[in-house]
């Protein structure tokens, strides 16, 4: 198993890739190599300071001259910026040199990248990023959660066809349950492109064809206290719910913190639940899950958040290697070979 970290992406790059590296050597066994992609003197000289020995034959320095800024426009500069850390990591990915490829970094530039040097699998209109959320009874894929903003009902569709196979080859689910998301249960609720991909949805459905239950349309909540795999939106809502689950999380753990160490007392009695504590924190944290997979495209793309952790990288890798060894993308190739002949199905 050999993964193309792009060392360069994120906020706090290199130093949180090397870190999340070294720790992603030492704890998945069927890392094979990890190929760290990016200015290949930086590297060197930052490596010894963050734990990663460059001795170890499971590392290889891979140079890239060029960085793709956060605020970059993703798709111009991967075409302009040929040398980016981004653009090369791909290309190793797509020469069969590596199995998987992970970033923190720019968002839209990973998937132009994917899109363009991977190409997408043949059935599906757009990729879309698939985000777990922590349930009541497992985990709720997010997907769209910020790959395509400007979405169409069809790309929806083949979003739920490719979560539902997600969720059946990586989790196990014998029928995903997918849902809508929109702002309220009821079938009429919605704007008009969320009705069109409502009805596309159930038309699909009524062939017999779907590889999942469609539970109909969803609101917030359901997120996190219904049985549900998969919730559909396009990436502009997919990316802000998010982003504000995310921040919620880290402002119900702020305030509470803040609440048990106001007295002595309080403080006795957050001591005595700090097992709780510590689970909570893991099952909520984003950087338990470390990265979210870019799926419909021709290889196993992992995309991790701009603000990662050290812990964070180390799970992205660790999420890269469980996609490659899971087969995700035989999974969805599998489940557009079985709907072939659908006038339901999107086109390739």
């Amino acid at each position: 198993m050999k993964v193309a970290l792009d060392a360069m992406g994120g906020d706090r790059a290199p130093e949180v890739n090397l870190e999340g590296g070294a720790d992603a050597l030492k704890r998945c066994p069927t890392l094979e190599k990890l190929l760290l992609v990016g200015d290949e003197e930086r590297l060197r000289a930052e490596a010894p300071k963050h734990g990663l020995d460059l001795a170890d034959k499971r590392v290889e320095l891979v140079h890239a001259p060029e960085v793709i800024g956060m605020s970059e426009p993703g798709a111009k500069t991967i075409r302009r910026k040929k040398q980016s850390s981004i653009s090369i990591a791909m290309d190793l990915v797509k020469a069969g040199e590596a199995d998987a490829f992970v970033s923190a970094g720019n968002t839209g530039a990973c998937v132009a990248a994917a899109q363009l040097k991977l190409r997408l699998i043949p059935g599906i209109e757009r990729a879309g990023i698939a985000s777990g959320l922590p349930n009541d009874h497992g985990a709720c894929h997010l997907l769209d959660a910020g790959a395509n903003p400007e979405a169409k009902p069809s790309h929806l569709l083949g979003y739920a066809i490719m979560g539902a196979a997600f969720s059946a080859g990586v989790y196990g689910v014998d029928k995903p349950r997918v849902g809508l998301m929109s702002n309220g249960e009821e079938d009429e609720k919605g704007t008009a492109f969320t009705k069109q991909t409502f009805a596309m949805l159930k038309e699909f459905v009524s062939t017999g064809r779907a590889p999942f239950e469609f539970v109909g349309n969803i609101e917030g909540h359901h997120l996190f206290d219904t049985k549900l795999d998969v919730c559909l939106c396009d990436g502009f809502v997919g990316n802000i719910v998010l982003k504000s689950c995310e921040a919620t999380a880290k402002a119900l753990s702020s305030h509470l913190k803040s609440s048990l160490t106001a007295t002595p007392l309080r403080k006795l009695g957050a001591l005595m639940a700090k097992g709780a504590f510590i689970e909570l924190k893991e099952r909520m944290s984003a950087e338990t899950y470390g990265g979210s997979p870019l799926l419909g495209v021709n290889g196993t793309v992992i995309i991790a958040h701009g603000g990662s952790t050290p812990l964070a990288i180390r799970n992205a890798i660790r999420t890269a290697v469980e996609s490659v060894d899971h087969r995700v993308n035989q999974h969805i190739r599998e489940a557009l070979e079985l709907i072939q002949g659908s006038d339901a199905a999107p086109a390739s």
